[in-house]
């Protein structure tokens, strides 16, 4: 069966899955159908917003289809009706089995871990916040348990020492468009049965959960080391955060914290803030951490130069 005879059903949301649509769509596959999340409101003035998938479908004329409800028949009835025979998925719902049952290759899921470790919403954030110096991308046949489908390839990646998950994710959306290509040719040259991944499973498994704001504040009573993984595991998004207290003023301040680096400084005062000339050093337990950018409560995301600008830090502690 050719390419262009090879009909694929796209799914996805954010920019992470554009990027693979757009590598399917450059290397000649016939995407007859994308399918992505109904438009909302979003921001202070509840415009309108549609998803990166959709903008970039429409960019490009296909068909797209916004369903709320994954089961409902009508939805069903057109997803039939494109007559594909794979499904491709990248960062969107869990789907119902009247889904993902439906083509006769099958549907297969693009996920930013080697898996089996890190299942789950956020696999990139807690690869970096776990100070992993591995990650990757692994593409599986879907299954009823999510994230658990036989395996069909996995590509792996070193971890850099202050790279932060927005670098990882830019990293692993380019391997994951190569990747999930080569995946959707072995498929439409022959079938791919996978491997389990149970076979792959070597003790603990790691997990991926959701990670929400009160999960992102800095705790300074930990070793340096798993703060600055904490912080660049959540930069810039949805950002590690923490309270500083002002002593003269009496006053307390929220701060996002976006760069850090370690340092083997020993902290000498378990609370203050110290301006260097290289950033600004943080107590952790044992030694200090260097903040090199981070955005005061009610600014901008700023170097810490500009911070320090008229603005003492010595009163500011932890």
């Amino acid at each position: 069966m050719s390419k262009k005879d090879f009909r694929i059903v796209f799914m996805g949301t954010p920019e992470f899955a554009v990027t693979i649509l757009d590598g399917l769509i450059n290397n000649g596959f016939d995407i007859v159908g994308v399918i992505t999340a109904p438009d909302k409101p979003a921001g202070r003035g509840q415009k309108i917003s549609e998803s990166d998938v959709k903008k970039y479908a429409v960019s490009k004329e296909l068909n797209v289809l916004q369903p709320s409800n994954l089961k409902d028949e009508n939805f069903i009835q057109e997803l039939k009706d494109l007559n594909a025979a794979l499904f491709v998925v990248v960062a969107f719902r869990m789907l119902p089995e009247i889904v993902w049952s439906m083509p006769p290759k099958g549907t297969i899921n693009l996920h930013a871990s080697i898996l089996p470790n890190y299942r789950g919403a956020a696999p990139i954030n807690w690869a970096v916040m776990n100070g992993e110096t591995q990650s990757g991308v692994t593409t599986f046949f879907i299954e009823k348990k999510i994230d658990t489908g036989k395996i069909i390839d996995r590509s792996i990646v070193e971890i850099g020492e202050n790279e932060t998950v927005r670098e990882l994710h830019d990293r692993l959306m380019n391997l994951g468009s190569k990747v999930t290509t080569d995946t959707v040719e072995k498929i439409r040259l022959g079938n791919i049965e996978g491997i389990s991944q149970l076979e792959l499973t070597e003790g603990e498994l790691k997990s991926a959960p959701k990670i929400f704001k009160p999960m992102c504040e800095i705790n300074w009573t930990l070793p340096v080391e798993q703060v600055h993984n904490f912080c660049r595991g959540l930069s810039p998004y949805p950002t590690a955060w923490t309270i500083l207290k002002n002593t003269s003023k009496n006053e307390e301040k929220s701060f996002k914290i976006f760069r850090t680096e370690k340092t083997t400084l020993e902290v000498s005062d378990s609370k203050h803030l110290i301006a260097t000339k290289e950033g600004i050093l943080f107590p952790c337990s044992d030694y200090y951490l260097l903040v090199i950018e981070l955005q005061p409560e009610g600014k901008r995301r700023m170097n810490f130069k500009d911070l320090l600008a008229g603005n003492p830090v010595d009163d500011l502690s932890v």
